[in-house]
């Protein structure tokens, strides 16, 4: 049994050389394609890529960006004190993917659209448009502050350096090989930071079953620990994870992200062709789930080497987020440039996510506020953009001091996502399902639900849910050694079954425990549900049954792969039925598979030259 001995270890030289190295190789990658875009990087180049992009690549990056340092550092320590329940989201991704991959992507993509805001413009107006810009820009600087800070507080609790010294070299660097390389920088340094993450995920999971004997002794230890907590069906809205808050809240969550990000959409029709873009959905999901299976292990790891000294309880953190990096140096001491490793794995994800959001900004900022409004050449405009990469980077390592006061990086990152992305969300579905939604309906909706959602995430905050619906699991120092003759008392007891939460009831304005209280999770569904209800409604009343709108700009049976595949097989096989009637088979030459495979290209063909309809 491993116990703790009070202390940890410090980086040393070759630490720091393994964590230099990884920022090198992610600095050149940058000047890499700066210099081989020199003399012909235009603006659309620079955002875009060309549009040159392949898939695996591109769904690397995906993966690498929106889970990053967040799930390096908060996704154990969540494991850890609330369980492995955090796994039920390899569900969500599935569901994410495919409404992504088959909704929101086709029809952004032959839309020949840089900004996916430039949707709400030609489906309503630019009000519209400068409302969801604004609204993303907002969110995502928010974001990208926690994503800043979260591997900052784990370099300064295993280096001793300065917290808000690196805070800020970890922007500069992020914004130094964005602004010089562009989306194929962002694309690349992702691929290699992804291995860079998997490898410090790695590197604690193989020290933690080496310290234990075997990974069944881990499992038999979460499981007697209670964190084995897979499958809890509990309906009500209140509590933080279940399985219908992870489902359903979690699938409005990440739809907001997958479906309508710019971070996201911009690499996706950033691909050569709408196969590869919806590959390279399909492939991200796979690496959501590896990601998430190491994070989850590793939690239980960390729980099962601390499962009888809980390094919280004893004050050697300050808070849940330094956990893993306290776990790094306490058993990879002895291993001079593993700690590195996984220093390097969260700055990774920093860099990763971080270059994604000052790119998606500089681009949204560029196409929606600056371009409609001047007439310049590409290069020129392309010069604004990495000016705009450089401002947008500074501007979040401001941001990031926000991040220190908003509690776990985990809960803090995914309620912004709710409070802002569950109404845009929302205000793309409108225009995507209802033909008669208007402008009108679209931004009354759009205020109404984003308020409502900032009461809530604000209210959230202010008054934090009780033990009995967040359910901590238990925690002890039963097991350590101590240096001093007076050991913390330990923990006894379900802490969210005592009855000091209702003590603490009576304290508290009779919201806190209802609206307040609702699962994070659940922010999401009620922004977009808000927007839904309210649209339709507001643009009834305001003449929304007269509107006229270009059928490529909704959601339709024949935009759903699922229809068209059932579709173009039951015609292949009843003209394959009627050719063979009429006697294919005394040609002695034709092939029912080749004359298979030969309509449906046919038919595909015709579909790609079918003129689009205008009009409802």
């Amino acid at each position: 049994m491993f116990i703790f001995s009070g202390s940890v270890g410090q980086f040393t030289v070759w630490d720091y050389v393994v964590f230099v190295v990884m920022l090198l190789i992610s600095a050149f990658i940058g000047i890499y394609h700066a210099i081989k875009a020199r003399g012909q990087q235009s603006n659309r180049q620079f955002l875009l890529g060309g549009r040159r992009l392949r898939a695996v690549p591109v769904a690397v990056s995906l993966s690498a960006s929106f889970m990053s340092a967040i799930t390096v550092i908060g996704t154990p320590a969540e494991v850890y004190r609330y369980g492995a329940i955090f796994l039920i989201f390899c569900f969500t991704y599935a569901v994410v993917t495919i409404i992504s991959a088959e909704i929101f992507l086709p029809i952004f993509y032959n839309l020949n659209i840089t900004s996916a805001y430039e949707y709400l413009n030609m489906r309503f107006n630019k009000t519209a448009r400068y409302v969801g810009t604004s609204l993303y820009i907002i969110q995502t600087v928010l974001y990208t502050g926690i994503v800043i800070y979260a591997p900052a507080l784990a370099l300064s609790q295993v280096t001793g350096l300065d917290l808000w010294g690196i805070l800020v070299a970890t922007g500069l660097v992020c914004t130094f090989y964005c602004t010089l390389g562009g989306l194929k920088a962002v694309v690349w340094t992702d691929v290699f930071q992804m291995g860079v993450m998997i490898t410090g995920f790695l590197a604690v999971l193989i020290r933690g079953v080496a310290i234990q004997g075997s990974f069944e002794r881990i499992w038999n230890i979460s499981y007697h620990g209670g964190r084995l907590n897979f499958w809890d069906f509990d309906t009500n809205p209140l509590r933080r994870h279940t399985f219908w808050t992870i489902v359903v809240g979690g699938s409005f969550m990440w739809t907001a992200i997958y479906g309508i990000n710019q971070s996201q959409v911009q690499r996706y029709i950033a691909c050569i062709n709408i196969c590869e873009a919806k590959l390279s959905l399909y492939l991200n999901m796979v690496g959501l789930w590896i990601i998430a299976i190491c994070a989850v292990f590793t939690g239980l790891t960390m729980y099962s080497i601390y499962h009888q000294c809980d390094p919280l309880t004893l004050k050697q953190v300050r808070a849940p987020d330094q956990l893993l990096p306290h776990l790094v140096m306490d058993i990879l001491r002895d291993y001079p440039g593993v700690p590195g490793i996984f220093v390097a794995a969260a700055y990774s994800g920093t860099l990763s996510t971080v270059s994604s959001s000052i790119n998606a900004l500089a681009a949204v900022t560029m196409e929606d506020f600056i371009k409609p409004h001047v007439n310049l050449s590409e290069k020129k405009l392309s010069l604004i953009t990495m000016g705009l990469s450089l401002i947008y980077g500074i501007i979040c390592i401001g941001m990031a001091a926000v991040s220190s006061l908003l509690g776990g990086v985990l809960q803090a990152a995914l309620t912004i996502f709710g409070v802002v992305g569950g109404p845009l969300l929302g205000v793309f579905l409108l225009g995507m399902i209802f033909p008669w939604a208007n402008s009108t309906g679209a931004m009354s909706s759009l205020f109404i639900s984003f308020l409502l959602t900032l009461w809530i995430g604000i209210g959230s905050q202010v008054y934090r849910p009780l033990p009995y619906l967040t359910r901590p699991l238990l925690l002890s120092v039963a097991g350590c050694f101590y240096n001093t003759t007076e050991p913390p008392e330990p923990v006894t007891g379900n802490p969210w079954t005592t009855k000091s939460p209702v003590t603490k009831l009576n304290s508290r304005p009779a919201i806190a425990n209802t609206l307040y209280s609702i699962s994070y999770l659940y922010l999401s569904p009620v922004g977009t549900l808000t927007v839904l209800i309210f649209g339709l409604i507001i643009s009834l009343l305001t003449g929304g049954r007269k509107n006229k709108v270009d059928k490529k700009l909704l959601i339709t049976t024949r935009s759903l792969w699922c229809f068209n595949f059932v579709k173009n097989r039951v015609q292949s096989e009843s003209e394959i039925t009627k050719e063979t009637l009429d006697g294919i088979a005394d040609t002695g030459k034709d092939n029912a598979t080749f004359n298979d495979q030969e309509l449906n290209s046919s038919d595909q063909e015709l579909k790609n030259h079918t003129p689009s309809t205008t009009s409802l």
